[in-house]
């Protein structure tokens, strides 16, 4: 192949990845202007865990004069982005497939289809088992004669805060049959390290949650189980892909000869 192909090659692949990239974006606006009428039930869908856990009388305030409008704009787009994340990796995984060898593929594809998953998953046990937990406690060791009144903006960093500390939580099963599946480390040495990991989740529990052991305890137990579960699925799938290539290559030899 010479130069002027390798030119050509180059620039067809900027203009698949330009495509790409513009439906990508064309999905999240499109998702984003669907639902831009309901943009604060959107945010009060969001604020519901806390609301629910207020005194008699206590609300959410805007501290400032921009913040009703913007907070929930940024909590729809949020939401659009979410949605829109399946097709977003779709589009990605098209670009990179075809350069990708088999065993590859059947790597990469399962793998990028959990790590969606188990980053909804993540969210919505923030959402549904410690948001309720976390804002009870806060609120039931409010002072007396303090009123409980979050900024809007300061409880949306909060919250996205958590939504990201329990997303990337539940992708640890994932980075675990990753770095096993690779050959960077094996499942012995996983089970070695496993008195390590457990400090060190509860350590992670208590850098993003709030200081209270209960709320740092519900990271870091789920922390720690899905690090076994990543053990236990690597331990399942069989050998390195080092191994496999070797394997491959080794048949293909035998084949041509």
């Amino acid at each position: 192949m010479n130069m002027e192909e390798l030119q050509e090659n180059f620039i067809s692949h900027l203009m698949e990845l330009r495509e790409r990239l513009l439906r990508a974006i064309l999905a999240v606006v499109l998702i984003f202007f669907g639902l831009f009428h309901w943009s604060n039930q959107i945010y009060h869908l969001l604020a519901r865990p806390l609301l629910r856990t207020l005194p008699k009388g206590g609300q959410l305030i805007a501290t400032e004069v921009t913040a009703p409008f913007f907070v929930p704009l940024k909590v729809t787009m949020l939401t659009a982005f979410l949605l829109a994340l399946p097709y977003i990796l779709y589009q990605i995984w098209s670009f990179i497939a075809p350069g990708l060898y088999a065993h590859e593929k059947r790597l990469a594809l399962p793998l990028l289809v959990a790590s969606v998953l188990l980053f909804y998953c993540g969210m919505a046990f923030a959402y549904f088992i410690v948001f309720p937990v976390v804002f009870g406690f806060i609120s039931g060791v409010t002072p007396a004669g303090v009123a409980m009144m979050t900024d809007i903006s300061k409880y949306l960093d909060f919250v996205m805060t958590l939504f990201l500390a329990f997303g990337v939580t539940f992708e640890v099963p994932v980075v675990v049959v990753l770095l096993v599946r690779v050959g960077i480390v094996s499942v012995a040495k996983l089970r070695e390290i496993r008195p390590y990991m457990i400090v060190a989740s509860f350590v992670i529990g208590a850098i993003f949650t709030p200081p209270d052991v209960l709320s740092q305890t519900m990271l870091a137990v789920p922390l720690w189980l899905l690090y076994e579960a990543g053990i236990l699925v690597a331990s399942m799938s069989g050998k390195p892909a080092a191994a496999s290539d070797a394997e491959e290559t080794e048949e293909e030899a035998a084949q041509a000869d």
